[in-house]
């Protein structure tokens, strides 16, 4: 990310109990996932299982 600028609207926004909620788009812009079960995992990640599920790369090129 140039300059780890984020930008509301964008890269994140504030769900109803006022929370920061990362959009995929960020989570593709910092390129990795953080297993913290995201609400916009893009990488398919499974907090619960502690796994990934099968994804299909073109899905990533969004």
């Amino acid at each position: 990310m140039s300059a780890n600028i984020i930008k509301e609207h964008e890269d994140f926004y504030y769900n109803e109990q006022g929370y920061k909620v990362f959009t995929e788009k960020f989570h593709l812009k910092r390129g990795y996932c953080c297993k913290s079960g995201c609400k916009h995992c893009p990488y398919g990640y499974d907090k619960k299982t502690d796994t990934f599920l099968k994804i299909n790369k073109t899905n990533l090129k969004k």
